[in-house]
């Protein structure tokens, strides 16, 4: 028979089981309490064993949450024989993950994307199902490997199917996997499963359980049985309580009935982190005194309070165990751990958990232990447990000074993770204990790290930088550095005022740093991108002139490199930063280091770079975390979609990003957007928009006012002035932007008021300057120069100099084709009609056929990359990249990567 009243949950999950082998998916089963969310995962293994499948399964338990990896640990534990599949590297993060081995944990993303190849291996003999019950209780390690592995099972033959209840916060929640809500059962359902389980109840008793389950099957199930041989009364007169709290009340009445050994094998496995029925019976061996056995479990068996595994103690239901739990009073509770902590020798870091529980004031010897199970975690990849370990060390030190240090090192930990609930906690803690100078500095900038500063206000840069300077004073200049990086990090997302910007450079330039250190470099762009623009280039070929660089240096060097306006500098070594990035797993960095590659290609409008990196920046930003960034991103995207031509789009992603953007007045979004929407009106031909909206970014009280980003839109003020024949209203900023060209040697600066020199000069002087823009080095900025042609081409045609414009428009139209940018295409198109040639219609390119994401793997591809190397830099797994191949050879018409190089050239 049938789960009753499940017809349309059921339907669902066999669909999706039926469809497994033509691609996978995600689902999250989502109810409260005893819906019968177990029932359906039980259903969906049965199924897919019948059907084939092979199945792996994990369960999230609440004392396990601290347990690193301990949820993938007990789901691959059935496969370890295929580890030996995956690439060197992933396999080596897999076992050091899963403590397999002593070796360092690499980032957790590169957890993730072994557990990803080496399901898909498995996968390759018959299609997985994935079984996670009781999700939201498993450890946030094993959670986020889950969460990265569900967006990414469209081509795999796997089907992830997790159970989350109701109003307990789930990390998988964050995915934004779909779900599915299961629903109370009707009135009609609800009474055929009461009359299936308990069919001769007296008739006021079957409707008082109907009334008090409200639809909830376990409640049907356990409530009935909590009456069955009675006469009901008990039920009929007690007093309404929620239906959770009913649950547990009828199993707490049966626990109680227990005899005294039972009770304290069940005392034991309640508040035990692992199943292991012999551990729990030898720890409770001590809590009683007596020998326990197995057969002291048949009576517990018989209530159906635990199941019949003689090897595993698990209990019927997850209220069960916090029935148990809440039972105890807090002696016994610590009677139970300490009993466990006795059995645990062999394994350190539960047995210090145990300890930790057991304790009942602060212990040195305890939290000391927890530090090293800190260092474990840490090695391990697991940076929630490390957290987690160091605030309970903080609360079991009975040195305020030692609690301080490990409250602030947990806090320091929960801003890498992305958690401000948990960085705000353990801060007001730490804020209550009698801090030194040192230690309240790194109170307040922790505090004012999150988000790169934009949620919290309360800490200005100049905050900041005097921080660093007392903090350096003290002798730790790491510290002062990354204190100092915050400060910096607020001058590119909000704008502290040019005092602040001076301030950090000049602690910045004191520091005892090598003048050649990527960090200072950054900071000192990032502060100050006019005023120290000229030292930032000179000292970055320098820097970069020198051995191989360490990933995160070279990223810093292509970041500042957007700032100071040496694009094809951050191009370039944006990219050079990737592959290190990408093999550390260190995801967040390299959403940014994606970011600034992309927002330089976008300026250069190299689309070929700018699209792919744009879209897989955009992808990564959402996956850890960095909204902020997202909106950047979406905000650059807008700008590609302007230059592409794609003006409604251009607008919709300018908005989207403002959105994100405009509540914390996030200036580099807005400016972004803004630009954006510029570029828009200057394709459309609407000049005055343009500028005006371009006049806006140089507006020091405008919220779309970035110091750095407005310095690169001085070509296209001045072509929308020109155009609007309102020279007039550029002249000031076109002054200052002069000035700003005397301190720096930004080559978009200059690239930008070489052009405008010539736009916006006199009859007289126009020819002499655009021939002084065309004799500058742009061959690596091709865009520009194909601008400078365009509007030459425009003036000489003006001057009715028809056959001497044709070349520099023609010139310009090649280029634009080439770079995909069709608006300034066709204005020079036009062009040429008026000067009298007609052009062929620009066809296609192949960034206008396939998506962002194809078109990345479309290069790829045609460099010769494998499906597995290219879905090891994707984070994506070979099979999805072959189904993204095949889709891209149908769209080119091609049929191998030597016709798909031929096709991108």
């Amino acid at each position: 028979m049938g789960l009753i009243g499940r017809s349309e949950e059921t339907s669902r999950l066999h669909d999706l089981i039926d469809a497994v082998r033509e691609g996978g998916a995600a689902l999250l089963l989502r109810g409260e309490p005893g819906i019968g969310k177990t029932a359906l995962l039980a259903e969906a293994a049965a199924v897919a064993r019948a059907s084939g499948l092979r199945v792996l399964n994990t369960v999230g338990v609440e004392s396990e949450a601290h347990l690193p990896y301990g949820g993938l640990h007990q789901l691959l534990w059935p496969v370890r024989d295929r580890f030996g599949v995956l690439p060197a590297r992933q396999r080596e993060a897999l076992r050091a993950a899963l403590g397999l081995t002593d070796a360092t944990a690499p980032e957790g993303y590169l957890v993730a994307l072994a557990v990803l190849n080496l399901l898909a291996e498995v996968a390759e003999a018959c299609p997985v199902l994935i079984l996670v019950e009781d999700a939201h209780w498993l450890d946030p390690s094993t959670a986020d490997v889950l969460a990265f592995l569900g967006r990414r099972l469209e081509s795999e033959p796997i089907l992830l199917l997790a159970s989350v209840r109701t109003g307990i916060p789930a990390r998988l929640d964050e995915a934004e996997l779909p779900d599915m809500v299961i629903p109370p059962l009707s009135a009609k359902d609800a009474a055929a499963l009461l009359d299936a389980t308990a069919a001769d109840l007296p008739g006021a008793v079957r409707r008082r359980l109907l009334a008090e389950a409200a639809g909830n099957p376990l409640a049907l199930i356990e409530l009935a049985a909590a009456v069955d041989g009675t006469d009901g009364a008990a039920i009929l007169t007690s007093p309404w309580l929620p239906l959770t709290a009913r649950l547990e009340s009828a199993f707490m009445q049966r626990f109680a009935a227990l005899p005294a050994a039972t009770r304290a094998v069940l005392e034991v496995a309640a508040i035990n982190d692992s199943p292991d029925l012999a551990e729990t019976l030898t720890a409770a061996d001590a809590l009683t005194g007596l020998p326990v056995t197995v057969a002291d479990l048949r009576p517990a068996v018989d209530a159906r309070l635990i199941g019949p595994d003689e090897s595993r103690l698990t209990f019927h239901h997850p209220l069960v165990r916090s029935a148990i739990h809440h039972l105890a009073n807090a002696d016994r509770r610590r009677d139970a751990h300490r009993a466990l902590a006795g059995v645990l020798a062999d394994q350190p870091d539960r047995r210090t958990w145990h300890l930790a529980a057991a304790s009942e004031r602060p212990d040195e010897d305890i939290a000391t232990a927890l530090e090293a199970v800190a260092v474990r975690a840490q090695r391990r990849g697991s940076g929630a447990t490390v957290v987690a370990a160091l605030e309970q060390a903080a609360r079991m030190s009975p040195d305020p000074d030692q609690r301080a240090d490990r409250l602030l090192r947990a806090a320091d930990g929960a801003v890498e993770l992305g958690r401000p609930e948990i960085v705000g906690r353990l801060l007001d803690e730490a804020a209550k204990l009698d801090l030194s100078g040192q230690r309240r500095a790194r109170l307040v900038w922790i505090r004012a790290a999150f988000d790169d500063g934009l949620r919290d206000r309360a800490t200005d840069a100049t905050a900041l930088a005097d921080l660093a300077q007392s903090v350096a004073a003290d002798g730790d200049t790491d510290l002062a550095v990354r204190i100092l990086w915050s400060a910096a990090l607020r001058c590119f997302w909000t704008e502290p005022g040019m005092a602040a910007r001076d301030r950090i450079v000049d602690v910045a330039e004191r520091l005892p740093l090598d003048p050649l250190d990527a960090r200072l470099l950054a900071i000192l762009g990032y502060a100050a991108p006019i005023a120290r623009g000229a030292v930032v280039i000179e000292r970055s070929e320098r820097l970069l002139a020198q051995a191989v660089l360490d990933p995160q240096a070279v990223r810093l060097v292509g970041s500042v490199a957007v700032l100071v306006g040496t694009f094809d500098v951050a191009i370039a070594q944006s990219a050079a930063s990737l592959a290190g990035l990408r093999d550390q797993g260190r995801l967040q960095l390299l959403a940014r280091a994606l970011a600034a590659q992309s927002w330089a290609a976008a300026q250069l409008a190299d689309l070929a770079v700018a699209l792919p990196a744009a879209e897989e920046a955009g992808r990564l930003a959402g996956e850890t975390g960095q909204p902020f960034l997202r909106g950047l991103i979406l905000a650059t995207q807008a700008k590609i979609a302007a230059l592409r031509g794609h003006f409604d789009q251009a607008r919709e992603l300018a908005a989207e990003a403002e959105k994100l953007g405009t509540p914390v007045s996030a200036r580099n979004v807005l400016a972004t957007a803004q630009h954006a929407r510029a570029l828009a009106a200057l394709g459309e031909g609407d000049y005055p928009q343009a500028l005006a909206r371009l006049l806006r970014m140089h507006d020091m009280t405008d919220p779309s006012h970035q110091l750095a980003l407005s310095c690169h839109t001085v070509a296209d003020i001045a072509d929308a002035a020109s155009r609007s024949e309102r020279p007039g209203d550029a002249a000031g900023v076109l002054a200052q932007m002069e000035a700003a060209a005397k301190t720096t040697t930004s080559p978009s600066l200059h690239d930008g008021l070489r052009l405008a020199r010539a736009l916006l000069a006199g009859q007289d002087e126009a020819e002499g300057l655009f021939h002084a823009a065309l004799a500058a080095d742009l061959t690596r900025r091709p865009f520009m120069r194909a601008r400078t042609e365009l509007a030459y081409g425009e003036w000489l045609r003006r001057q009715r100099r028809a056959t001497d414009s044709r070349q520099h428009l023609r010139a310009a139209r090649d280029t634009f084709d080439a770079l995909g940018t069709s608006p300034w295409g066709e204005r020079a198109r036009g062009e040429l009609r008026a000067a009298g040639e007609r052009s062929s219609e620009r066809q296609a390119a192949t960034s206008d056929i396939l998506t962002a994401q194809e078109f990345q793997i479309a290069q790829m591809a045609a460099e010769g990359l494998t499906n597995r190397e290219i879905g090891k830099r994707l984070y994506i797994s070979h099979r999805t990249v072959g189904a993204h191949l095949a889709k891209i050879y149908a769209k080119l018409g091609t049929t191998s990567r030597v016709q798909l190089h031929t096709a991108l050239e």
